[in-house]
């Protein structure tokens, strides 16, 4: 059918619209991109906008090689891989029993899941449990006190509802335990939302800075996120470079070692996103409409 000329207008501002919201988000990236391979004195000058200037990789060899950005980025690693893994495996085996209709008082735990994302303990009790617990300095206190969000367990859990109740049937009368139902049936029918939910997670635990701030004392332990946020803040990269002669300090700049910095921290997720982009929409909405 063909469409009709308000219809045609109103496409063309949508794309319009998305397209200038697109370019805010891509413009700064490129900009940051430029700063960081550009010469010293194109920066110094202004003259770099959206394109690198007298390439330059100094920034990154003195990025890498001078501070500690590799042990950051090795740590961010480890938090949001064990991070994201511990919140799924949480997170289905929350959401399936929720979505099954014969569940004894799934309403009751539905409605008391569902309060703690209005009401919580606040900043103070939270941290004086996670001191209690002895968890203070480890990941578990990053772990522990986020292993479930309550708005992706809803979603996930309303996918799981959605799923026609004639393929459980089938698969007891075939003898399936509810472990072995949920594991080769229910998760294989749920990819999209599976790596919608997984992707809010790794974004989450990659980019997690509060918390890190609060309950690590221990630099070495310091993800990428934080070193970036020193480094930003108070220049603290460039004082952590040893051994560099005055000629490779001209060579860079405290602008260009910032823009590398936070292009790193950016770019793994950048990375991640294409491969589940296809079930990023289809996992969410469908998800946050059925039921």
């Amino acid at each position: 059918m063909r469409a009709s000329t308000s219809e045609k207008i109103f496409y063309a501002i949508n794309y319009i619209l998305l397209s200038l919201i697109s370019l805010t988000c891509i413009l700064p990236m490129f900009h940051l991109f430029a700063l960081s391979l550009s010469s010293n004195d194109a920066i110094t000058s202004g003259f770099v906008k959206f394109w690198p200037i007298g390439w330059n990789f100094e920034t990154y060899h003195k990025l890498f090689t001078g501070t500690r950005i590799v042990e950051a980025f090795q740590n961010s690693v480890i938090l949001t891989v064990v991070g994201t893994l511990g919140s799924m495996i949480v997170t289905v085996l929350c959401a399936y029993p929720l979505s099954r209709k014969y569940m004894y008082a799934r309403r009751f735990f539905s409605v008391m899941i569902v309060f703690t994302m209005i009401f919580n303990g606040g900043l103070i009790p939270t941290y004086l449990v996670v001191k209690s617990l002895g968890l203070i300095n480890t990941y578990w206190a990053i772990w522990l006190p986020g292993i479930v969000n309550v708005y992706n367990m809803l979603v996930m859990r309303t996918f799981f509802s959605g799923i026609p109740e004639e393929i459980e049937e089938a698969a007891r009368i075939d003898g399936s335990s509810e472990l072995r139902l949920l594991v080769q049936i229910i998760l294989p029918l749920s990819l999209p939302v599976i790596a919608a939910i997984t992707l809010f997670y790794a974004v989450a635990y990659w980019n997690v800075f509060f918390s890190m701030m609060i309950y690590m004392n221990d630099s070495a332990k310091a993800n990428l996120a934080v070193l970036i946020q020193q480094m930003v803040q108070s220049q603290q990269l460039l004082q952590q470079i040893s051994n560099t002669s005055s000629e490779d300090l001209n060579a860079i700049t405290p602008e260009s070692i910032k823009a590398a910095g936070v292009f790193v921290l950016v770019l793994p997720m950048l990375v991640v996103y294409p491969f589940l982009q296809k079930y990023f929409v289809k996992g969410v909405m469908i998800g946050s409409v059925k039921g």
